[in-house]
């Protein structure tokens, strides 16, 4: 099981994007949905380790917040709210949002895990992509929005969409390092799941 906790960074300087930050979550499948812990964090626990890599990159993506991932084992039964939830996927959470707070990190965000070999592993990657679609342009981001809403089109259906040419689309999912983040994507659910076990 995967806890993620996600705290607003420098909430004190600024307005709480709480409620913001929960109704762009509403449509991720949980098993217990992200709600408001205490002060300007959220916690929401996930079954699936493709929706965990999507949902940290997706709220790194929006900016200002620090994402914690905590794999491996709950209390049973897991109570209808995630602020009453324990185990070691809660532990390993907090610890993880800590750790992602730190300044000497590259992006907010960290994992933690039941098997620290494999956490270790898990966050390296995530990371790498998280740092990777940080740097990516705005023209990239539209390629890639186009390309992740239509998986079957492929580039010609994507170039339509974007009123640019075949040539254009390609250079920038290139430049994007879509396909790599494709593959990573992949890699990283694999070690999140080694991690939890």
């Amino acid at each position: 099981m995967f806890v993620l906790t996600i705290d607003q960074r420098g909430s004190r300087r600024s307005t709480d994007r709480v409620p913001e930050l929960l109704a762009a979550l509403a449509d991720v499948p949980t098993v217990r949905g992200f709600e408001r812990t205490v002060g300007d964090e959220v916690q929401g626990v996930i079954e699936d380790p493709d929706v965990v890599v999507d949902t940290a990159l997706r709220v790194l993506r929006d900016g200002g917040w620090s994402v914690g991932v905590g794999a491996g084992p709950v209390d049973e039964p897991l109570p209808a709210s995630p602020r009453e939830g324990s185990g070691a996927a809660f532990v390993l959470a907090r610890e993880a949002v800590e750790a992602a707070k730190s300044r000497q990190r590259p992006v907010p965000l960290a994992v933690r895990g039941a098997r620290p070999e494999d956490a270790a592993d898990a966050d390296a990657v995530l990371v790498l992509l998280a740092s990777t679609a940080a740097r990516r342009t705005d023209a990239g981001w539209e390629a890639v929005d186009a390309a992740r809403a239509d998986d079957d089109g492929g580039q010609e259906v994507v170039a339509r969409a974007l009123g640019v040419s075949q040539q254009a689309v390609s250079q920038r999912l290139r430049t994007a390092m879509w396909a790599e983040e494709v593959a990573a994507r992949r890699v990283a659910a694999r070690l999140l799941t080694r991690a939890a076990d």
